[in-house]
């Protein structure tokens, strides 16, 4: 296949770049004290070392006001500057232009990292939490413009060839620019020329104090639905202001802001290449600047095609590089097929930075781990052996694959006629079909490593002592209990009714071994998709569904991947019903008994089959016989313990990389 479109060069201010992709800001959460390390070097090495034409780091807060994340640089301080010299120095060395994100989220701050008011053109209230924001005085914006200009010299010094003035998704500049949150009266509020003054004015600065052979790009966003935000009429306005003061030389575009976080991080739920529109507007606006189209553009095909259309000049592919860090490098060989696909699930990305760790990725471990594992790539066995994989689901097929790479003779061993275990069951829920893709790309990579697959192939321990592998490795799942036991009623060992019958689990639900009426009550203890999917796929199909659930909203565990809200609004769209704070007591031909937990009150819905989704078991029964015959296995993945695909994965890898 061909990228044409992506792998031509083009110019931008004094650089070539040799191809029109980006790899985006986005914030890791790696600092340490404030400053980037080790981890930080290699994971971003391993992205120019990958292709990428340009990388922008994460952003810099330009101001004690501007910190929004543990993980945030030092602001306002020249100790940064040696240690991001090293990744520059170390990712120019590759061909990648690198430029710095500079930041300040305005009234949507975080105080109790800042420990400082949030400052904002109008005093407006915080979209990241319930907290005001300080109107800034006119020596406060002062302030803040010559913290822009500090932030950017040091940048140049550390090596940056350029540095992105962040004005999207309703931040600082962004809340200026909006007319709902600046209501000043003085001479940066009103007007369009009053609104724009303050970013005209940062990036005026920046190019005096840093001369003509510095980069300078502005970050935007579409969110043009929700009304209070800017249109694309008023966005084109406002960029190409900016464009005819040559005040920068290339606009990215994104999607979403703290209005609708959820399109800000879109997951599958969401169509792809969403920031090309604007993009595409802003292309017919005959900018002199360079437009980048970022938000959901995951793949080569993706980008070429946004390319070839005129859309934009470059693209920026983010969580695509994440998962597959030399996805540029693979398209440019004609190999597309062995990159590795981004699920946009957002566990594993925004899941682990919402949870105030370190970034990493469910289909790529290695991601926030290169400076441990020596980036996504593999250093060949001393001395090769042969090795025993029992289960092709995902914790078993990284395995298998990484031991392959590193030169080991591989045997896979799958109990089905296919490869995925329950990741393939959830990659047939409904818009997760990114999931089997995933599937038929380790079969592939199997393929070529000469992996040999073994299907519908039960071992029993003898078995096992037979083939008489070096290393056996146990990655045999879970299984659901049967016994409808609830967390939420821990006193209750077995679900009183379910000997009753039309109790499934959601395994036999989307292998399709269910026989379900009409009516149907979904427990959902998980709460994310492996209950949520099921859901939904069982409303698709015309199923008359309840959710009942003990905690306080449905999808709870969704919230940490900003999927939770798109996933209710669609369920409620097929009609299905919330139950929540809710446990089953029961079981009966009149339906599911059911227990609030806020009041202790009890009614009885209506149903004809009851599905559970409650925590799995290990299957253990082998690696039991195998510890009696004496011979050493190592179980991964939810053999291990039941968890969700990103552990298994991980694990997978981890012991391939021991072998």
């Amino acid at each position: 296949m061909s990228f044409k479109h992506i792998f031509t060069p083009v110019q931008l201010r004094h650089k070539q770049l040799k191809n029109r992709i980006v790899f985006g800001a986005h914030t890791t959460n790696m600092a340490h004290d404030g400053l980037p390390g080790d981890q930080h070097l290699a994971y971003y090495e391993e992205r120019a070392m990958g292709g990428a034409a340009m990388i922008v780091v994460e952003p810099m807060p330009v101001h004690a006001a501007a910190v929004l994340t543990r993980g945030n640089f030092r602001h306002s301080s020249d100790d940064v500057i040696p240690h991001f010299a090293r990744i520059t120095q170390a990712c120019k060395a590759h061909g990648t232009v690198m430029i710095q994100q500079l930041y300040h989220v305005g009234a949507h701050g975080d105080w109790d990292n800042s420990w400082h008011a949030n400052w904002s053109p109008s005093g407006g209230p915080s979209y990241h939490d319930n907290d005001g924001s300080h109107a800034m005085t006119k020596d406060e914006i002062e302030e803040t413009i010559q913290g822009f200009v500090d932030a950017a010299i040091r940048c140049q010094k550390a090596g940056f060839d350029g540095v992105e003035v962040w004005a999207a998704y309703h931040c600082l500049l962004d809340q200026f620019w909006t007319p709902f949150s600046n209501q000043r009266s003085d001479q940066w509020g009103g007007s369009l020329e009053n609104r724009t003054r303050l970013s005209r004015e940062i990036m005026a600065r920046i190019r005096a104090a840093c001369g003509p052979e510095f980069i300078i790009g502005l970050s935007v966003n579409d969110d043009s639905d929700k009304p209070v935000c800017l249109s694309h009429d008023e966005m084109v306005e406002i960029v190409v202001l900016h464009d005819a003061q040559g005040l920068m030389d290339y606009v990215t575009v994104g999607s979403g802001s703290y209005f609708d976080f959820y399109k800000l991080l879109p997951s599958f739920q969401y169509a792809e290449n969403l920031g090309a529109d604007l993009a595409e507007r802003l292309k017919q606006a005959n900018l002199t600047a360079l437009v980048t189209a970022e938000a959901n553009i995951r793949t080569p095909d993706n980008a070429n095609t946004v390319l070839g259309a005129g859309r934009a000049d470059l693209v920026s592919i983010v969580r695509g590089q994440i998962a597959d860090p030399h996805l540029v490098a693979k398209a440019e060989r004609g190999a597309p097929d062995d990159i590795r696909g981004c699920l946009s699930c957002n566990q594993q990305c925004w899941g682990r930075r919402g949870r105030d760790y370190y970034i990493s990725c469910l289909v790529n471990p290695s991601a926030g781990h290169e400076y441990l594992w020596g980036g996504d790539r593999f250093t060949p066995a001393q001395t090769p052996q042969t090795v025993l994989v029992v289960g092709g689901g995902p914790a078993g097929l990284e395995c298998a694959r990484v031991a392959a790479e590193r030169g080991h003779r591989v045997i896979l061993a799958e109990a089905g006629p296919e490869l995925g275990g329950q990741f393939r069951l959830a990659g047939l829920q409904p818009r997760r079909a990114q999931i089997t893709d995933l599937i038929g790309w380790y079969e592939r990579q199997l393929r070529q490593l000469q992996v040999e697959i073994r299907y519908n192939t039960y071992l029993d321990a003898q078995d096992v002592a037979a083939i008489g592998a070096d290393h056996v490795i146990l990655a045999t799942g879970s299984a659901p209990p049967e016994t409808g036991f609830q967390k939420a009623l821990p006193h209750v060992a077995r679900l009183p009714g379910i000997e009753r019958g039309q109790v499934w689990s959601i395994q036999d639900v989307m292998t399709r071994a269910a026989r379900l009426g009409n009516d149907i009550v979904l427990l959902d203890e998980a709460g994310n998709w492996r209950g949520i999917g099921t859901a939904w796929h069982l409303a698709e199909k015309g199923h008359k569904v309840t959710i009942v659930t003990p905690d306080p909203m449905i999808g709870r565990e969704l919230a940490r991947s900003a999927t939770d809200f798109p996933a209710r609004a669609t369920l409620a769209g097929l009609g299905v019903r919330f139950v929540t704070e809710s446990a089953l007591t029961g079981w009966s031909d009149a339906g599911a008994a059911i227990l609030s937990l806020l009041t202790g009150e009890s009614q009885t819905i209506a149903a004809d089959s009851l599905v559970l989704a409650t925590a799995n078991t290990p299957e253990t029964g082998l690696a039991q016989d195998l510890r009696e015959r004496g011979i050493k296995a190592t179980s991964i993945g939810d053999a291990a313990a039941p968890r969700l695909a990103a552990a298994a994965i991980h694990e997978g890898r981890k012991t391939g990389l021991t072998l």
